[in-house]
């Protein structure tokens, strides 16, 4: 992927005035950001604060709270939501602006109500923290100034404008109690989870949460430029449409020159135009033969021995499974959300065999080197517009408001190659369809109105004028082209012969592969588990470590989650039965994070095996992005990445079940199949390899090769059958209860798979199984930490665990069936043997009985 942004190093304005002896327009800028006065309604409190920033930060920044995620400081902490805090600075304009027409202040991002004043002018007013906002301060600026900005209360303005809507109900007024959240949040353009969600806390910031900017120039100024790339088939070249939008506060019409320069192609175009006052577009077309950009078409077409349509992406004219997850914000506070801390989680999502992450629409539109990053790395984004969970109002100033919002972040996100989709919001068409709000008959109609005019009539039309480049589709869930037909919003947007899908099962038995639906496409399913003791010891007490603790119930914002959890790992494992609570607690969270990485295991194996196939309808799965990839505290929650970073269970299991070559078992009425998924571009003759051990023995009871198969690229197809009952006799000496099967794919030295396995029955019924003495001998090769395991008996799920040290191993959770096995470990930063191997805890299934 070829970015825009990476090309176009360089735009030169160089608009030569008509006239002759007229100067170059001139253009100067400097940032307000740094340290700001920032002080409560009432003046009690009083002190400095950086910008980018918010009030939460800066306390904390000065010693006045604890860490807000420490045990129950969300709710001891909500007063500083409820206040109205003012920021303000002084400040001097480094540059003699009296020569130049037009003085700006601009704010790139402001969270989120405020009204904004300059020498005790009030110079314009804010209400949404997804858009920039640009002020005209011609008249008002003076060589040495005093900036104000007043905020009023997100969590009051929302309850405020429900309030004033006094036509009818905007549903929900609240979040469920278990959340420990506030109301109304669908009233206001600001992160929607920071009233709360049911993995997050309550921190309705308030700040100044992007740079902010004085620009003064004179005759005009370039305020935003984008670029769209097509291919011209019959020239073999691309065509690269640059959009230059000006500012012109000349009088009158003038002509110029705009040179842009591509160094890297050694590509140097002058265009000469003309400018009329006003804000215009000029476009400017440069044509390219030496370079590769991409392409994204989503393809709703009917497949056949089925009714219903495809939906699936071809990127660059070859389909993608599309392999991922969700994102969320990374943290309550964004000034925490650094470069480095994007770059880590991103890369765990590249490290796990990931090429695609869903920017889900409760949260907020990621910071420029979000998209840079995944730019850089090849990740996909599905990007949402952040509506998430409800309806919303559509009086004319909040559609404005939304209009203004949309266009400014398409212009900002569509030079990026990782965009690959629009989608108007998160489950939307689906509350509306299967009413999860209680909406009386007599006024659904209404609602469905008001949801076609925000996302048909507005956001719709938006994207088709500013970006032709990707397709939009109105909701996730949607049934796509057949929504459309329904009028926007399908009677049934679950579909499995539509669109995509979300899914959620918590009470059926996640190891059969049945209770799952057989979708084009699955964009969000999960189960939760707990983080790691050390990554809750940072934000609790002793008194907090246990499964049934005040602490532990605070912490879970999902309705019986904890009890969920439990009722679902004890269908296949015994519970944990340790007299010792920290002991009895630690196993419990380990527990958890095993049964949800086996049962994501299972449901994303059987939609990655289901790619190739129609069966009774159904098939043609063409992506898998769980819920979710990351967390923003430390809490139970559906996510493989721990807050910081740390790597849960799952997201080891997620590099093996998104590899690009994998063998994949499963069983259907008796039957044991081995299907081969390949995301490779070249088809591999290889050999199937399959063992057979006994739980009581680390040597193999059979084993079977198979002669040369041909997997083929982009392809699910059957390897491998043989009747259970067959398998067992074959083998000698085995039930279903003391054996477990081995598989993995190899095209001589050059390729590989994942070795995967197949359990015969519930761990909580194996035979033979025993508590596994495992060594490590720690050795070091360079940045690199080598971990030779030893065992005496074959151990599933075995967990290597280094507390707070930062980094990841090259494999872990797994099912050990040798005596010897090398994992890798990759710290995040310099660590030593020493403390390695003083933090280093193993832990396997047997362990825990």
């Amino acid at each position: 992927m070829a970015s825009c942004q990476r090309l176009l190093l360089l735009l030169l304005l160089l608009l030569a005035a008509a006239s002759p002896g007229q100067s170059r327009p001139s253009s100067t800028s400097f940032s307000l950001a740094g340290s700001w006065l920032l002080r409560s309604q009432d003046g009690s409190v009083a002190l400095q604060a950086q910008v980018p920033g918010c009030v939460h930060s800066a306390l904390l920044q000065h010693g006045l709270l604890q860490d807000p995620y420490y045990r129950f400081n969300d709710l001891n902490y909500s007063w500083i939501s409820l206040d109205n805090w003012t920021y303000s600075k002084e400040f001097r304009i480094p540059f003699d602006f009296s020569k130049l027409q037009k003085v700006n202040l601009i704010f790139e991002g402001v969270d989120t109500v405020a009204e904004v004043l300059l020498n005790n002018v009030t110079v314009g007013k804010t209400d949404n923290m997804f858009s920039r906002y640009t002020f005209d301060i011609t008249k008002e600026i003076r060589e040495l100034n005093i900036i104000k900005l007043h905020f009023q209360s997100a969590v009051s303005y929302a309850a405020q404008q429900s309030k004033a809507h006094t036509g009818y109900r905007i549903p929900p007024e609240c979040p469920e109690p278990v959340q420990k959240g506030v109301c109304h949040v669908n009233f206001i353009r600001k992160e929607q989870c920071s009233f709360s969600w049911d993995w997050g806390p309550s921190f309705p910031t308030q700040g100044i949460w992007k740079d902010v900017r004085i620009v003064a120039y004179d005759l005009c100024h370039l305020d935003d430029f984008t670029f769209t790339p097509t291919y011209v088939s019959s020239a073999r070249e691309w065509n690269l449409k640059i959009e230059a939008y000006f500012d012109v506060v000349s009088s009158k019409p003038f002509g110029g020159q705009v040179t842009v320069s591509i160094p890297g192609l050694q590509t140097h175009q002058i265009y000469d135009i003309e400018l009329h006052p006003g804000k215009s577009m000029i476009p400017l077309l440069l044509n390219i033969n030496k370079v590769y950009f991409r392409t994204v078409e989503l393809i709703e077409a009917s497949i056949a021995g089925s009714s219903g349509l495809s939906f699936y992406f071809k990127i660059n004219g070859l389909p993608i499974f599309l392999k991922g997850s969700n994102w969320i914000p990374a943290d309550s506070f964004q000034d925490r959300v650094t470069s480095d801390l994007l770059r880590l989680l991103l890369q765990s999502a590249v490290n796990a065999n990931m090429n695609t992450l869903r920017v889900w629409g409760g949260g907020v539109y990621e910071q420029d080197e979000f998209y840079e990053i995944c730019d850089e790395l090849g990740l996909m984004i599905w990007q949402d517009f952040m509506f998430a969970c409800a309806l919303y109002p559509t009086d004319q100033a909040f559609v404005d408001s939304v209009r203004a919002e949309v266009v400014h972040q398409i212009r900002r996100l569509k030079s990026h190659p990782s965009v690959i989709i629009w989608s108007g919001n998160n489950e939307n068409e689906a509350a509306l369809a299967e009413n999860w709000f209680s909406v009386p008959s007599s006024k659904f109609q209404m609602y469905i109105r008001d949801y076609v005019t925000l996302y048909v009539k507005n956001i719709r039309e938006i994207v088709l004028a500013e970006d032709q480049t990707r397709p939009y589709v109105t909701s996730s869930p949607t049934n796509g082209a057949e929504s459309i037909a329904e009028g926007w919003v399908s009677r049934k947007p679950y579909d499995t012969h539509f669109g995509d899908v979300h899914f959620y099962d918590y009470e059926s038995d996640c190891w059969n592969w049945k209770v799952f639906p057989k979708a084009r496409f699955v964009s969000e399913y999960g189960y939760q588990s707990w983080p790691s003791f050390s990554t809750l010891e940072k934000v609790s007490s002793p008194e907090d470590w246990s499964y049934n603790s005040s602490f532990s119930v605070h912490r879970q914002h999902h309705r019986n989650g904890n009890a969920e959890m439990l009722d679902q790992a004890a269908i296949n494992f015994k519970l944990p039965q340790n007299s010792d609570p920290l002991v009895m607690f630690k196993d419990t969270l380990y527990l958890t994070q095993v049964m949800q990485a086996q049962c994501i295991k299972t449901e994303t194996e059987f939609y990655r095996r289901s790619q190739s196939e129609i069966v009774h309808g159904e098939g043609h799965t063409m992506g898998a992005l769980y819920w979710q990839l990351n967390d923003i505290w430390q809490a139970p929650s559906w996510a493989s990445l721990e807050y910081g970073g740390k790597w849960k269970m799952l997201h080891y299991f997620a590099q093996h079940f998104f590899s690009p070559l994998l063998p994949i078992g499963f069983e259907d009425d008796g039957v044991f199949y081995i299907y081969g998924v390949s995301d490779l571009h070249l088809d591999y003759r290889m050999v199937l390899t399959v063992k057979v051990h006994r739980w009581s023995s680390l040597e193999p009871v059979c084993s079977y090769r198979t002669e040369h198969l041909v997997v083929k690229a982009g392809q699910a197809a059957p390897l491998y059958k043989e009747p259970v009952v067959e398998l067992l006799k074959r083998c000698g000496q085995c039930t279903r209860q003391s054996c477990v099967i081995s598989f993995d794919l190899t095209a001589g030295g050059q390729l590989s798979s994942p070795t995967n396995y197949h359990f015969l029955s519930s761990l909580k019924d194996a035979v033979g199984l025993e508590k596994a003495q495992i060594t490590a001998k720690i050795t070091q090769q360079g940045n690199t930490y080598n971990f030779e395991l030893r065992t005496t008996a074959v151990a599933p799920f075995v967990w290597l665990d280094v507390g707070s040290i930062p980094g990841r191993f090259s494999d872990n959770g797994f099912l050990l069936t040798e005596e010897r096995k090398t994992v890798l470990f990759y710290p995040w930063k310099s660590t030593s043997i020493t403390e390695l191997e003083k933090s280093l805890h193993l832990i396997s299934l047997a362990d825990i009985y």
